[in-house]
């Protein structure tokens, strides 16, 4: 038996050693899906929790803006492009939230239904939640939010409810499994800390180097 065989034998055994016992412990695993670390820098009341997310994803580049309602969305979104003078169009999917919304009321608006192709200059996303600590958005996808809309468009419009501003990212996995359940999780899950950067090139910050060069949030209090 040459020293290789040997070697990899005695890894072979000790991996049979014991393998029931982590079978085991796996499958508990799976199935309680315990809570990591929580930190406390999240842990706020209401309030005070949306105001640490708008203030994590300043310094990340994001803006963020509130708004009263899902009612107040159509008039946010044209505002928001005129501002960028961009063109009075918007790339969004299915979400009934984001459909909800009373569009007519911004006849010059277009709305362009489902996934991006590339040629989008704006595109609006309804986040599933968002973590104070980080300034993070939290998106899955599927045909209510096309992964596309996320990254391809030059600025990525994002809504999200007050009430799903968590103070951590343990809370909102947890949410996410709740609202799926077992086995039935999304394929994607986007976690999206401000618009795309890089400072590979002589160390200098360059916004847009692989996505959208802006990231605008509405936090929706109603």
């Amino acid at each position: 038996m040459s020293g290789r065989e040997a070697i990899l034998n005695k890894v072979r055994a000790s991996l049979n050693a014991g393998a029931g016992d982590r079978k085991t412990a796996v499958d508990e695993r799976l199935r309680s899906a315990p809570r990591g670390l929580i930190p406390a820098r999240g842990q706020l009341a209401d309030a005070e929790r949306v105001a640490l997310f708008e203030a994590q994803a300043a310094k990340v580049f994001s803006t963020t803006e509130r708004l009263a309602s899902h009612a107040d969305l159509p008039a946010a979104v044209a505002s928001y492009l005129r501002s960028k003078n961009l063109p009075a169009s918007i790339r969004m999917g299915g979400d009934p939230r984001l459909r909800g919304s009373h569009w007519s009321s911004q006849p010059a608006l277009e709305v362009r239904d489902g996934p991006s192709d590339g040629s989008d200059e704006a595109g609006l996303s309804h986040a599933f939640g968002a973590i104070a600590e980080t300034g993070t958005l939290v998106l899955h996808s599927g045909p209510d939010n096309p992964t596309t809309v996320n990254f391809l468009p030059e600025h990525h419009l994002v809504v999200v409810d007050a009430k799903d501003v968590a103070g951590d990212l343990e809370t909102v996995l947890a949410n996410i499994r709740d609202r799926f359940g077992k086995g039935v999780m999304p394929r994607t899950l986007n976690m999206i800390t401000g618009p795309s950067r890089s400072g590979d090139i002589e160390q200098k910050m360059l916004l847009g180097a692989h996505g959208p060069r802006a990231l605008h949030v509405f936090i929706v209090e109603g």
